[in-house]
This record gives C-alpha cells, structure tokens and sequence, in this order.
C-alpha cells in the first residue's frame, strides 16, 4: 500500500509540513509516483520504530478477511533462546539462523545471506539493545505461518543502532507474505513500548515470564482481541 503525505501525517502524528521537512532533509523513506510523494507503509513502521517516533495506532490495522497469528503465538511457534554467540553483526547472524525453527525445505544459506544483505542497507538496531533483523523482500519460501524468534546474545555485537548501544537482544521475523510480516512487525513494534515487557528483555527474564510479559503487551494493542493467559 502506498501512502501519501496526509496518510504518513496522521500515522506518525505530526502536521504535513513536519512530513515535508523529513522529505527535504532526505531523513525519511519516500519515493515519487507522477511527482507525488509517497511511502511504502512497512519502510515507514520501520524507519520510525528505529527513531522511538510514535505511531497512531490506525497503521497497526490492514482491513482483511483473513485472520493473522498474534506476535505471541507467533513467538510460541518461533521460540526464545539464551547465551546465542556471535562476536559480529555476520557471526550472529549465522548463529541466529542456525536456531530458526524452520522446515527442512528452508534454504537457510540463503536466508543469511539476504538478511546480512538487508542489515548492509541499513541496521536494524532500535535502540535499548535491540534489533529486528529481517530480510528486505520479507517472504521465506516454505514456511507455512509466520514465525517471530526471540534470541539472546551472550556477547552483546555493534549493530550501529542509532543510539549506539549495543545489542544483546535480536527479535527475528520469518513470514510467507508481506503482510504477515508487516502484522509482526507492527506488534512487535507496539509491544516493545511496554516498561514491563522491557524490563523482561533487559534482564532476560525464564520463557514463560517473557511470553507472559509479551502477551500483556499485546493485549494493549488498540483493537485487538486478545488471547487468554
């Protein structure tokens, strides 16, 4: 979905000019369409998750007939795994790719390589220690659901986030379609607002106090069903 001037305003919550301003200052994803502005909506969630830029809520909803896994379940199905190495960006990398839970079909030298080659464009370190590496076309054959996988570095690695802590907590998105993975990134993005939940990340709190402090999170998700507990 491409959005326009006035759609990335009200998203972001700012006036039109301040969306102008990041135009003129290259400081914002955009692109022409017949010498009109516009934004990819899954360029813009990220750009502004990486900037702590809040978000209205109405960019979390995409109208569907279809109904997607929540970012808790997803993450029951992903998993959570502590004292993950890597020395490096690459290094991690591989060692998270290497704990996906992914059917055998999955190629997953060829997932390295497209989610290092997505990290080269631009990290994805979002500040507190955290990073969402995903791939830049983010659709993974094979895999059947979405799958979010939660791991812990034992040696935190330099992400380059943007404020320059480094990262010990990786949240990685697998996803047969798009808007699966906008779904996880979207929630993801919500949920990690919670002090809670932050609190649980930064201490590395046993699985089930995790998942418990995600799906509290999620719950206050504006208009969302929430799953019981």
């Amino acid at each position: 979905m491409h959005l326009s001037v006035r759609d990335a305003a009200r998203f972001l919550e700012v006036s039109e000019k301040t969306v102008y301003r990041w135009i003129r200052n290259d400081d914002i994803p955009f692109f022409l369409v017949n010498d009109q502005y516009r934004f990819n909506r899954m360029e813009l969630l990220e750009w502004a998750t990486a900037r702590r830029i809040h978000i209205s809520p109405e960019i979390f909803h995409e109208p569907s007939e279809v109904a997607l896994p929540s970012a808790f379940s997803s993450l029951e199905a992903g998993g959570i795994f502590y004292r993950v190495g890597g020395a490096d960006v690459p290094s991690a990398l591989g060692e998270i790719v290497a704990h996906l839970r992914l059917p055998d079909e999955v190629d997953r030298v060829h997932l390295y390589k497209v989610l290092l080659a997505r990290e080269e464009l631009g990290s994805t370190g979002v500040g507190e220690g955290i990073a969402i590496p995903h791939v830049r076309s983010p659709i993974v054959l094979h895999v059947n659901r979405p799958l979010l996988t939660l791991c812990f570095l034992e040696t935190p690695v330099d992400f380059k986030a943007l404020d320059k802590k480094p990262v010990s907590t990786v949240f990685t998105i697998v996803s047969p379609t798009v808007r699966a993975h906008l779904h996880l990134l979207s929630h993801l993005s919500f949920c990690l607002r919670d002090e809670k939940l932050k609190k649980a990340l930064r201490e590395q709190f046993p699985v089930k106090e995790i998942l418990e402090a995600f799906r509290e999170a999620e719950c206050a998700l504006p208009g969302f069903a929430c799953e019981g507990g």
